[in-house]
């Protein structure tokens, strides 16, 4: 494989590009800082097929990355192939407000290959090529410049072992006849959905108990104010306020900006500020959702009180039996909240009740929750077994 220089220029990144534009697949990574800013800070991008790699500098003065980025999210006709791939993505959306597709995760890869659900890169390289990674780079500030020979090499590095990983990988895919199971999986990962930050939704991601209108209506306001203030000041969320503030606020709103200052997580000067009188201005401008408005309520645990937590327990034991037998990881198959739901008595919605995840587990599931699936244990293994329907007649009177 060629080893470009680091592209500092339009011109070798347009070079680069046409190199690669033909490709079947492109292995991609990306190193940013985002500790200190609300939008994460692109550093270095690395892009290799089987034949060439290279780093791309976006931080160099005047480099034009729009060829690359087109190649990234327009061209349909090569695989992007990433490892944990979602704050890559993000970034990606973040400058074109496009999504690269088609694509394909090695970590979830991974888990139908049976490896652990969150298997690191360092520990995908060595599984796959029995090379252990030097990690002495992982906390590089890739904002500062220059980068030096072991900082490039390193990067480089994550795309180079993923090109020579992905094709292994899927040949084992293809015979294991896994491949089909992945699908749906990479589709969620590149769903522009997952990356579009509307202010007025922001709310559903922090947790409050109350369901009452008036108190949700107060939280979509603060919620949407600090992402307006967080993004006009390039700044983490919880540098404006922490989420617990806001449900706090949300809960016992003050009776005037003075109150700010005894609020628990805000700064004292907030009483007086501008930043307090416009938090203030969100509050009182805040209405009670509507009816339509309201979120669903969070499904419950099992509806059988003691009795369906334990039906629980026994699916996620089956879980984990299906889960070694099919060497693949459990959580691929089924969530905890999935099986609480099945346990409860629900049949509608639940994704391993559906396409192929029905036919490894979900109807083992059903005849486990119905009578007709049972445990054994054989030659020191515990094993499911099923229950001849008279006999489960029987169980059942």
């Amino acid at each position: 494989m060629q080893i470009h220089p680091l592209i500092e220029s339009s011109a070798a990144l347009l070079t680069f590009c046409d190199l690669i534009k033909n490709s079947d697949f492109i292995a991609v990574d990306t190193e940013f800082m985002r500790e200190n800013t609300f939008w994460p800070e692109l550093c270095l991008i690395q892009v290799a097929n089987s034949e060439h790699a290279a780093a791309i500098d976006p931080m160099a003065p005047g480099i034009d990355l729009q060829p690359l980025l087109e190649l990234l999210v327009d061209n349909q006709e090569i695989l992007k192939v990433f490892h944990a791939g979602g704050q890559d993505i993000e970034i990606i959306f973040n400058l074109t407000g496009k999504t690269p597709h088609p694509i394909f995760d090695t970590q979830i890869g991974q888990m139908a290959l049976g490896q652990a659900e969150q298997v690191g890169y360092s520990n995908l390289v060595e599984a796959w090529l029995g090379i252990m990674l030097d990690k002495g780079a992982r906390f590089t500030d890739w904002s500062r410049r220059p980068l030096d020979k072991r900082q490039i090499d390193y990067a480089i590095g994550d795309v180079t072992h993923l090109a020579k990983i992905f094709p292994m990988m899927l040949q084992k895919l293809i015979k294991t006849g896994r491949g089909h199971w992945l699908d749906e999986e990479m589709e969620k990962l590149a769903d522009p959905a997952n990356y579009s930050l509307d202010p007025e939704r922001a709310w559903l991601r922090i947790k409050v108990p109350s369901r009452k209108p008036e108190v949700l209506g107060r939280l979509q306001a603060l919620a949407a104010w600090r992402e307006r203030e967080a993004r006009s000041k390039n700044l983490p969320r919880g540098r404006i306020a922490k989420d617990e503030t806001l449900a706090d606020l949300a809960a016992h709103p003050p009776k005037d900006q003075e109150g700010l200052g005894r609020v628990r997580g805000l700064s004292a000067t907030w009483r007086s500020n501008d930043i307090g009188g416009r938090l203030m201005d969100a509050l009182t401008s805040a209405k009670p959702l509507s009816k339509d408005e309201m979120p669903d309520r969070a499904p419950r645990g099992p509806g059988l009180g003691k009795e369906g937590a334990l039906v629980a327990d026994l699916l996620k034991l089956l879980l984990k039996i299906r889960a070694r037998e099919l060497n693949v990881a459990a959580r691929l198959i089924a969530r905890s909240d999935d099986l609480e739901a099945l346990a409860a008595g629900r049949r509608e919605g639940i994704a391993m009740l559906e396409g192929w995840r029905e036919e490894v587990f979900g109807h083992a599931a059903l005849d486990l929750v119905e009578g007709r699936m049972g445990f054994a244990v054989r030659n020191g293994k515990l094993v499911m077994t099923k229950i001849e329907v008279a006999e489960a007649a029987d169980a059942a009177a």
